[in-house]
């Protein structure tokens, strides 16, 4: 008996050097904004003060657009999940993409407000401060409901709309991204503000991509590093807990907006399914909706050169 309680010994002995060196390995400090504006920064992108934050955006394209595309990017990503399309239609088009506070370059909003009426009070500020009176706004996911919410309470401010696997309906997701889950998990969530393997940002990637060969080393790296930014890994827990619910359901509402709208969803959307985007084209009374197969949650990133021909097809019907 003296034996085995002395195996047993150490047998706890080990898990717990083993349980801190992996709390070791998967410790990761806030990174600073300066390597990280160094590194995902460009001569296109531009800060200024809305809301307590320094907002990160890039206004590229064809300057004499009158009018601009306006595109917000979802949960957890930032404004380069637009770049494909940003290089198909700038010869076209005036562009203009942000990080939301508590994401990308923009960081945390100082009151912790990430909700829906706040993006939409600082999108609107941006579009003043940059004298754009009326645009075509575009999102996808948490992006997509935003620009609907935008077009309810600004409609003359909004030419058309493009919805991109975009939230706004109760659903139920057939697969929810790891990060999600672990930013809902007491406990967990706050470990999550200090311990946060790469490989969970990589599995969150992966479960919003259709074909996972096109989540490369480098596109994962942006990913984990801009979630790494002073402060969004606190923004990130309290918009998917707090603020990840509206306090009522508004999307009757949605049947009330009458601008063109393009409705371009993948088909293998795990995380909002395709019965939202049904739920759009039934209630939008003048909408397109394009159904493109083998692509996820966000289309635009995994194939910007097929999405962005079903937005140029639209901007020519309408």
């Amino acid at each position: 008996m003296h034996q085995l309680l002395k195996v047993f010994k150490y047998f706890l002995f080990g898990l717990v050097v083993i349980s801190l060196v992996g709390i070791a390995v998967a410790w990761k400090n806030n990174l600073p904004f300066s390597f990280l504006k160094a590194k995902y920064a460009n001569s296109d992108s531009q800060f200024t003060q809305i809301a307590g934050s320094n907002v990160h955006f890039k206004d590229i394209g064809n300057k004499n657009d009158s009018l601009p595309l306006v595109l917000i990017h979802g949960t957890g990503a930032s404004l380069h999940t637009w770049e494909g399309w940003s290089n198909a239609l700038k010869k076209e088009k005036r562009i203009i993409t942000l990080d939301l506070p508590g994401y990308g370059l923009t960081g945390p909003n100082p009151q912790e407000d990430y909700s829906v009426d706040l993006y939409v009070k600082v999108v609107d500020s941006l579009l003043i401060k940059l004298g754009i009176e009326k645009c075509i706004l575009g999102g996808n996911s948490l992006g997509g409901a935003v620009s609907w919410n935008y077009a309810l309470k600004y409609p003359s401010k909004v030419s058309k709309l493009i919805l991109v696997d975009a939230g706004g309906y109760i659903m139920k997701s057939k697969s929810v991204p790891l990060a999600f889950k672990m930013a809902q998990w007491p406990i967990i969530n706050s470990a999550f503000l200090y311990i946060t393997p790469r490989f969970v940002i990589e599995k969150s990637v992966k479960n919003v991509y259709y074909d996972e060969v096109k989540v490369t080393d480098k596109l994962v790296d942006r990913y984990f590093e801009l979630a790494l930014r002073e402060g969004n890994r606190k923004s990130f827990i309290i918009r998917m807990t707090k603020n990840k619910i509206a306090t009522e359901d508004i999307s009757e509402l949605i049947k009330t907006i009458r601008i063109p709208t393009l409705v371009l969803w993948g088909e293998n959307d795990k995380l909002i399914p395709l019965e939202s985007a049904h739920k759009f084209h039934a209630d939008l009374p003048n909408d397109t909706l394009v159904i493109l197969p083998k692509l996820g949650h966000t289309p635009m990133e995994e194939d910007p050169i097929a999405t962005s021909k079903v937005v140029k097809d639209f901007f020519k019907k309408y």
